[in-house]
C-alpha cells in the first residue's frame, strides 16, 4: 500500500495500482526452479503483491510472495531485513522467517512472460486462527499488546536506507487526505473532518517531536493470527508491507483502533491492549496524551483511503473495504467521548487500574 506521491498532480492513490496476475501454474514452477520444493499452491488474496500459500508433502507450509513491479527495490528490502532482524532480536516473536533460495539469495529478481522484474521472497506460513475470526477477550487483547510492544522494541535498533519511504498510510501524514474528503459518505464527513481537525491542531505538532522508528505501521486483525486451540494467544504476525518509519506511539493507536468496541464503553477493550503494550514498553506522557486522537485518526484514515480505492478498483473492493464499516461504527462510537474524558481513561490503564 506504499504510495511516494503527494497531493500535486499525481492522484495520491496511483501508486497502488495493482499488477498483472501471475497464475498458480507459473508459481508452482517458479517454487520447483529456485526452491526446490513440490508443493500445492493457491492464490492469496492480496492488495498489491502477488502472494501465494504453498503446502509441501511433508505439511511445511509457506507464503510466495511476489512483489508489485512497480515498488521501489529498497522498500521490498526494507521488509525482507525487518523480518531477520526481529528474527535475530527476538527469537521467540512469532513472525514470519525469510526461506532462502537453492543459490542462498533471501530475495530474487525473477523476470516474468509479461516483460516485468519482480522481486520474489518464500516466507513461513504461520497456521492459526485470523483475529478477526476469533472469538474477543481480554487475555487475547493483552497478549497482542505484549506482542506489539515487543516487536516495536526489536525494532527500535533497525536501521535501513528504504524505511524513510513516504506512505499514505502514516497516520503522521493523515491531513493529507482533506483533498480526499469527497469520497466519503455524505453523513459522516462533518465527524470525518472534526477528527482531522482535532489530528492537525492537538497531535500532530506533537507527533513531531516524539521518539521515531520503523514499525510494522499495519497491526490490524487481518495481519494478527490466533491460536487455535487456545485462541487467547498470538501465534503470528503477518505482512509488513507497510512499514515504515514513523513515531513510535502510532504502532499502538493502530492496533487499538481496531479494538474499540461499538458499545457504552468504547474504549474499553482498546485498554488491555494499551495497558499490557505500556507493561512492555512504558508510554512517555506526551504519547498517551495524544493517543486517543491517533486511534480516532486512523478510523479516518481506514476510512477515507478505503473508499476512495473502492471507487478506483471496484474489482477490489470487497478486500479493500473489509475494515470499513466497523471503523465507521467505531468512530461514530468515540465521538461521544470528550478528548479530557479518554485521556482520563488511557491514564488509569497505564496505571494498572
Amino acid at each position: 500500500m506504499q504510495n511516494r506521491s503527494s497531493a500535486d498532480a499525481a492522484h495520491p492513490l496511483d501508486g497502488l495500482r495493482a499488477a498483472g496476475p501471475i497464475t498458480e501454474a507459473q508459481a508452482q514452477k517458479l517454487v520447483s526452479e529456485h526452491y526446490g520444493l513440490s508443493a500445492e499452491i493457491r492464490r492469496l488474496d492480496s492488495e498489491r503483491d502477488q502472494n501465494f500459500r504453498l503446502r509441501t508433502p511433508d505439511g511445511l507450509e509457506y507464503v510466495l510472495k511476489i512483489a508489485n513491479p512497480t515498488e521501489d527495490r529498497a522498500v521490498t528490502n526494507l521488509q525482507t531485513e525487518a523480518l531477520r532482524h526481529v528474527a535475530d532480536r527476538d527469537p521467540l516473536l512469532p513472525i514470519p522467517r525469510v526461506t532462502p533460495a537453492q543459490d542462498g539469495a533471501a530475495e530474487l529478481d525473477i523476470r516474468f512472460d509479461d516483460g516485468s522484474t519482480r522481486v520474489v521472497r518464500l516466507l513461513t506460513f504461520l497456521a492459526g486462527t485470523p483475529m478477526h475470526q476469533a472469538p474477543p477477550s481480554a487475555a487475547l487483547r493483552r497478549d497482542v499488546g505484549q506482542c506489539a510492544a515487543r516487536l516495536a522494541l526489536a525494532l527500535r535498533d533497525f536501521v535501513h536506507p528504504g524505511a524513510g519511504h513516504k506512505l499514505l498510510w502514516d497516520i503522521q501524514h493523515a491531513v493529507e487526505l482533506r483533498p480526499l474528503l469527497d469520497a466519503v459518505p455524505p453523513a459522516q464527513r462533518d465527524l470525518v473532518a472534526r477528527v482531522l481537525d482535532h489530528f492537525e491542531t492537538d497531535a500532530a505538532p506533537v507527533l513531531a517531536q516524539l521518539p521515531r522508528q520503523p514499525l510494522h505501521n499495519d497491526l490490524n486483525p487481518h495481519n494478527i493470527v490466533v491460536d487455535a486451540d487456545s485462541q487467547t494467544r498470538v501465534c503470528g504476525i503477518i505482512d509488513f508491507g507497510d512499514l515504515t518509519a514513523t513515531a513510535r506511539i502510532n504502532d499502538l493507536a493502530i492496533a487499538a483502533a481496531y479494538q474499540v468496541t461499538d458499545s457504552d464503553d468504547p474504549l474499553a477493550p482498546a485498554l488491555d491492549l494499551v495497558a499490557a503494550y505500556h507493561a512492555v514498553s512504558p508510554l512517555e506522557s506526551r504519547e498517551r496524551g495524544i493517543l486517543f486522537d491517533l486511534i480516532a485518526t486512523r478510523m479516518v484514515m481506514t476510512i477515507v483511503i478505503s473508499n476512495i480505492r473502492a471507487v478506483r478498483y471496484p474489482e477490489n473492493s470487497g478486500y479493500i473495504l473489509r475494515n470499513n464499516r466497523q471503523a465507521s461504527a467505531r468512530l461514530a462510537r468515540i465521538a461521544t467521548l470528550t478528548r479530557t474524558e479518554a485521556a482520563r481513561q488511557i491514564e488509569r490503564a497505564c496505571q494498572g487500574e
